[in-house]
This record gives C-alpha cells, structure tokens and sequence, in this order.
C-alpha cells in the first residue's frame, strides 16, 4: 500500500489546500511513490449535524460552527481509518506547504512509535502539534472520528486536549524535527512552511477576519477577558479587523508562486478564482499577484 499524504480542509481554506497539494506533487522525486488527497469538511455529514450545538473546548463550551476558519481540525484524525489502518500517512492542514521532497520523511524508521510530531511553540512537552504528523496507521485502531467527535458533545472530550495529542499514550510519539513543520518561518533548511499565525495568512491579506480567537476558562489573561467581553457584546467575528499582510515577504511570494503555477496548468482557473474571491476566501488582489508574481523556475526561493 502507497503511503498518503492527507490534507483536511474546508471551503474557506479550499484555495489552499488545493496549493498545498501541488507543493507535494511538485517537489516530489518520484510522484507516483505516494498519494496526495483532500479531506473535506462537506464530506462528513456527522459534522454539519452539530452545527449550533455547545462542544467542550479548553474547559469552556462553545458553539460548533461549521463555517470557522478552522472547522476542518478534528479531520487530522481521519487517515488511518480511511487507510483500513494500513500503511502509513502523512497528515497537515491546508496552510502547510512542501518545498522538498518527502521520500526521505515518508520512509523514516518510526523506532516503534504511532505517531510523529512536534511541540507546540511555547508549550510543555506533552503538548504537541497535531498540524503536521506522520502516522503508522495500524497502530491507531482507537482513532474512530466520528466517535470521538460526538464525546466533545457530550462534554466527555475536551478539543483542545484532543488536537493537542494530549489524550494520547505519551510513549507512542515520538518527535518530529521542526523543518517538517517550520511556524511561519522560511529559510533554506526549511522542508515544509506552515503559516500557522491565521492572522498572517498570505492570501488572506485584507479580508474580514473569520476566526474565532482563543479563550481558557478561568484565565485573567487581558486578552481572553477583552474576546470574552466582545464576543458577548458583538459576536463570535464582532470587531476583530481585517487580515494583515505577512511580515516575510518570501512566504507570499511562495504561495502565490504555487498558485500561479497551478493556475497555469490548469488545476486552479480564473473562474474558481474570483469566486473565492467573492467569498472572501482569497485576498481580492490575488489574480492581479498571480499575474506579476515570477513561478519558482523563474525566480527560486533562496539564492543558489
């Protein structure tokens, strides 16, 4: 069984999944050694189905909705039971693109361990990024989504415990280097770039923001008590500004070099384009940068 590259997403992000997908494919030694596919939000109807209904996040119960920027999270945990937990996977979110080749990283010795990941930034040592993992599939039988996507309802499951890797056995992770899965940071020993600052996204410069912020329960924090208080008097998205544009400016020239590629072989079109844009998905400018911005053949990343 060829190994998976998985890629979950929904329509917000859909632009960019479908980038990441071609920075897999693109810098593949031998594309046909793997598979690359998207896991989509609209798929998976148990999800819509508890849109409005209170889940357990960080100690608080929020509303699930499905239109959040980051809805697409607890489908990290759908490849081994969509691989019959066989072989292997690699999973990561749609704002994670490849600028290598993942032969090497898809064939790594595993020593043993079920899952491999790095820490969060910032975080204690049990903390993980579940945002880029590579995964030994036949030893995750216990990962049955739909299940446990129900016990977050029930109050049984709290998701910020969950997509943290915390409720798993701490001796089957094993650690990830973080040129895997590099935190807004793009340099030349950088394997795969991950914008992970939401507030940041390239191609999102501009727009409304469309997610929602973070918040603890019981925290005194002055930022979690000014999201608490303005979610309570405008809304989840009330008063939370527009995206800005990323610090580096190698990262935007980097997906909207993918981008143009893609559009130029035809797996993205104009059409597809402008609708995104209408939805405020894609910054409104992006086809006027796809038009100016040089393909990687044209102009690499980093100077030879």
């Amino acid at each position: 069984m060829k190994p998976c590259v998985f890629i979950h997403t929904n329509e917000k992000q859909i632009v960019g999944a479908i980038v990441s997908k071609y920075s897999f494919e693109r810098f593949a030694s031998d594309p046909s050694s793997f598979e690359v596919k998207l896991v989509e939000t609209r798929t998976h109807p148990w999800m819509r189905a508890k849109e409005g209904q209170l889940y357990l996040r960080d100690g608080l119960k929020r509303e699930w909705l499905n239109e959040d920027l980051q809805s697409f999270t607890v489908l990290r945990f759908t490849p081994p039971e969509i691989m019959g937990y066989q072989g292997r996977s690699l999973v990561v979110d749609p704002d994670v693109f490849c600028i290598s080749d993942i032969k090497d990283l898809l064939a790594r010795d595993m020593q043993g361990k079920a899952i491999l990941a790095r820490h969060r930034a910032g975080t204690k040592a049990d903390v993980w990024a579940s945002s880029v993992m590579l995964l030994d599939n036949a030893k995750l039988t216990h990962w049955k989504v739909e299940q446990n996507f129900e016990e977050m309802f029930r109050f049984e499951r709290d998701y910020m415990k969950w997509i943290t890797l915390q409720t798993e056995p701490q001796d089957s992770i094993g650690l990830l280097e973080t040129f895997w899965n590099d935190f807004d940071k793009l340099t030349p020993q950088t394997r795969m770039i991950h914008n992970t600052k939401r507030q940041t996204q390239p191609w999102k410069s501009g727009l409304p923001v469309d997610y929602r912020p973070p918040e603890s329960k019981g925290s005194l924090k002055p930022k979690n008590i000014y999201h608490r208080v303005r979610r309570a008097l405008f809304g989840d998205y009330g008063m939370l500004g527009t995206y800005d544009r990323h610090p580096d400016p190698n990262q935007e020239r980097l997906f909207f070099a993918l981008l143009k590629e893609c559009y130029e072989k035809g797996i993205v079109t104009e059409a597809m384009i402008r609708n995104e844009m209408k939805h405020n998905h894609v910054r409104h400018d992006a086809l006027d940068l796809i038009r100016v911005t040089p393909t990687l053949d044209e102009r690499p990343l980093f100077a030879a």
